[in-house]
């Protein structure tokens, strides 16, 4: 093969190899969000629903101009932001603890920390609405002890205690994935010169594991925000959250362009929120490295 020939082959080899995941990426994702956009500009009657070929910005301008709306944002990302600070106060040491143990226990201990995965969100949620229900197990255990009970389900803590055990693993999985790429030698090293095991934690862990810190912030948090399961079966119909409202407005308002809208504005305010996070996580791991 002539070399200009050759040199246009190697050009097109990546993308033909990328062709079926693009072609993937454009049919599951990009059209049906082009489509969502295109609908939540429709105007709606609510006697004839969404009028297909008409453009309004009424459904935005609700949205923005309607404290309830406010409302139920800031619930949604304070919640996903509190979810998000205690995986990672508590999966962090979790992961650091798993990557120092031997095997077995090593497999065992990830097994269990990867077992809650494998049965449906609205299974553990229904678990959850026993244990904190008023006749659960919790209030069980704290009327033995002459405590309570306590309103526990259908409040904002019985979110927040379902979607920590729900996103924990995913938060887990990419700081020990972090732990793995560090070599032992150079802890070793910072202790043989004195360094308290503190320090070396401090000074050369920590700054290491900032990757996997970082994404699994963001995963967690991007799902903690989206999530309808968990704040629908324990938040109840009055505690609501972002995914429920729109829930709400596409099945039972069937209001399909307010609730685009609604999904369309969660959607850029997660993207907002979670850019600028790892903006700042990225500066400080890069101020940390040198």
């Amino acid at each position: 093969m002539p070399p200009p020939q050759k040199a246009a082959s190697n050009r097109s080899l990546p993308w033909l190899m990328s062709a079926p995941a693009i072609l993937l990426c454009s049919v599951m994702l990009l059209v049906p969000l082009l489509l969502t956009v295109l609908l939540s500009f429709n105007a709606f009657d609510a006697d004839t629903g969404p009028k297909a070929g008409t453009f309004t910005l009424e459904h935005y301008r609700a949205v923005l101009t309607d404290p309830y709306y406010y409302e139920i944002f800031w619930r949604t990302f304070w919640i996903a932001g509190l979810v998000t600070l205690i995986c990672i106060a508590v999966g962090t040491p979790q992961a650091y603890i798993l990557n120092r143990m031997r095997k077995p226990w090593r497999s065992i201990m990830l097994l269990v920390v990867l077992a809650p995965l494998m049965i449906s969100v609205v299974v553990r949620a229904f678990g959850w609405s026993m244990l904190l229900g008023p006749e659960g197990l919790v209030n069980g255990v704290l009327s033995a002890f002459g405590i309570g009970p306590f309103k526990m389900l259908y409040t904002e803590t019985a979110i927040v205690v379902a979607l920590v055990h729900v996103m924990l693993p995913f938060m887990v999985i990419p700081v020990w994935t972090s732990l793995q790429k560090i070599d032992p030698g150079v802890v070793n090293a910072a202790l043989s010169l004195n360094a308290s095991p503190t320090t070396a934690l401090r000074r050369i862990v920590l700054p290491q594991i900032m990757p996997g810190v970082l994404s699994g912030s963001l995963i967690v948090f991007g799902l903690s925000a989206s999530s309808f399961a968990i704040p629908g079966l324990l938040g109840g119909r009055r505690l609501k959250m972002m995914a429920t409202l729109i829930y709400d407005e596409y099945l039972h308002e069937l209001n399909w362009p307010l609730g685009a809208a609604i999904a369309l504005l969660l959607l850029l305010a997660n993207l907002a929120i979670m850019l600028g996070w790892n903006r700042m996580i990225e500066r400080r791991y890069k101020k940390a490295l040198g």
